[in-house]
């Protein structure tokens, strides 16, 4: 599932806001299906550079499209986001 300019905004319009990242990230799987979506620590990313920043939260774009998982830049071959809490 590649990502588009408008479908890159409208991921960090649902992951801004006030309620809990847990229903944040609800809202990117239900309006995204097709797209992985992961949580973790952003520690556990200490070593990679988002694709961009919310207040709360470091999002990275990954291509699941190999054997490995892999961070990537280009939302063209993206297939699934890591979304990392900020603390």
């Amino acid at each position: 599932m590649a990502l588009s300019t408008e479908a890159l905004g409208e991921i960090r319009l649902l992951l801004e806001g006030d309620t809990p990242v847990a229903e944040r990230c609800a809202s990117v799987r239900k309006s995204f299906p097709g797209l992985s979506l992961t949580r973790c620590d952003a520690g556990d990313m200490s070593t990679e550079t988002p694709t961009f920043e919310t207040s709360e939260l470091c999002v990275y774009l990954i291509d699941t499209s190999e054997h490995c998982v892999r961070i990537t830049g280009d939302p063209a071959a993206a297939t699934g986001l890591i979304v990392a809490q900020k603390r």
